[in-house]
């Protein structure tokens, strides 16, 4: 299924606990009926984590906090936005693993309330005990965090930066091994999905899926992702870049072009974070029929691209579907106005 012991020269510290459930959404299936056009869908549940609320960035902060404690680091800074749940992971599990954490956070979102600004995700950062920089609108969330780095190393200390959603090749090995998780999983249950949907952000989750599927003979078309940062074009260019970057660090020669990745643009609507009516049917259908929370930023826009393709026939009948359910519920509070005023 794929190769033994391929990511143990990788130092890793584990937050999770086994695998994370695969359940099949039968009473959303019930609810929707005949607009599923007779597909079947499953979620992969890594919302349901024990640590820090939970959420997909933990895959990949075991291996940035194990290369952080690898490499003599006591303290984690990590860039992300306002509502960032890499952020809020990050600070969770430095919590856990005995790290100091400095959050970098940048205004990627033009939601400037209260609700927004000190709620949801924030309100966690703080609780985990992270030092919290929120930066002014036009600020360098990078350069502030290589200047906080510095001056961490100034004081005698040692600092390991993490940018962006944690999409650095090593982080990306977190979802190389769930490409294995899902493959074992599939075998178990004798289902053979054929797509994996998730939300394309920084694009980390799709080049460690996509790495994983390459790796173990599959065909990563079959990862139906939907852009929620970038227009189409420039998620192509990134994820591109990034599974071959994770391939090279695994020392496999095989490589993808943008031919070999299904991303949509569709979703995206006005922007990062922008909420769109399709996102909150979304949310809401998830909570009504199943009591499942999709976060508003990568989750909801995501299974609305599942929903609009079943029913526009992109998707074919009858296919079975497994949809990542990323985690992110804290930031439905930080969006309440958006949610309830829809």
């Amino acid at each position: 299924m794929h190769d033994l012991g391929l990511l143990d020269p990788f130092p890793r510290i584990r937050l999770m606990q086994g695998l994370t459930p695969i359940q099949r959404l039968y009473r959303l299936e019930q609810v929707l009926g005949d607009r599923l056009r007779g597909v079947s869908v499953w979620a992969k549940r890594d919302d349901l984590m024990e640590l820090g609320g939970g959420g997909n960035k933990l895959r990949k902060l075991e291996f940035l906090i194990g290369q952080a404690k690898d490499e003599g680091c006591d303290t984690i800074v990590a860039v992300g936005g306002v509502q960032s749940n890499f952020a809020r992971l990050a600070a969770a599990a430095c919590a856990r693993t005995g790290l100091a954490c400095e959050l970098v956070l940048a205004q990627m979102v033009p939601r400037d309330s209260t609700i927004y600004q000190d709620n949801g995700n924030v309100l966690l950062d703080r609780l985990f005990g992270a030092r919290v920089h929120i930066l002014a609108k036009g600020e360098d969330p990078v350069a502030f965090a290589n200047d906080r780095s510095a001056e961490i190393s100034a004081a005698g200390r040692k600092a390991f930066m993490a940018t962006l959603g944690g999409s650095m090749p090593v982080g990306c090995l977190g979802y190389v091994d769930c490409a294995f998780e899902v493959a074992m999983q599939s075998a178990r249950m004798a289902v053979k999905f054929d797509e994996i949907v998730i939300p394309n952000g920084s694009g980390g989750m799709h080049a460690g899926l996509a790495a994983g599927m390459v790796i173990a003979g599959g065909d990563p078309s079959r990862i139906r992702a939907y852009t929620v940062l970038s227009p189409k074009e420039a998620a192509v260019s990134a994820t591109v870049d990034k599974v071959n970057a994770v391939l090279a660090l695994l020392s496999k020669e095989a490589r993808v072009d943008a031919a070999d990745l299904t991303i949509s643009g569709g979703q995206l609507g006005g922007g990062y974070g922008i909420p769109t009516p399709a996102m909150v049917e979304a949310v809401r259908i998830t909570g009504q029929s199943e009591g499942l929370l999709l976060d508003p930023v990568y989750g909801g826009k995501a299974f609305a691209g599942l929903l609009s393709d079943i029913e526009e026939g992109v998707i074919a009948s009858g296919s079975k579907i497994l949809f990542v359910m990323t985690g992110g519920s804290p930031g439905l509070y930080a969006y309440a106005d958006a949610l309830e005023s829809n």
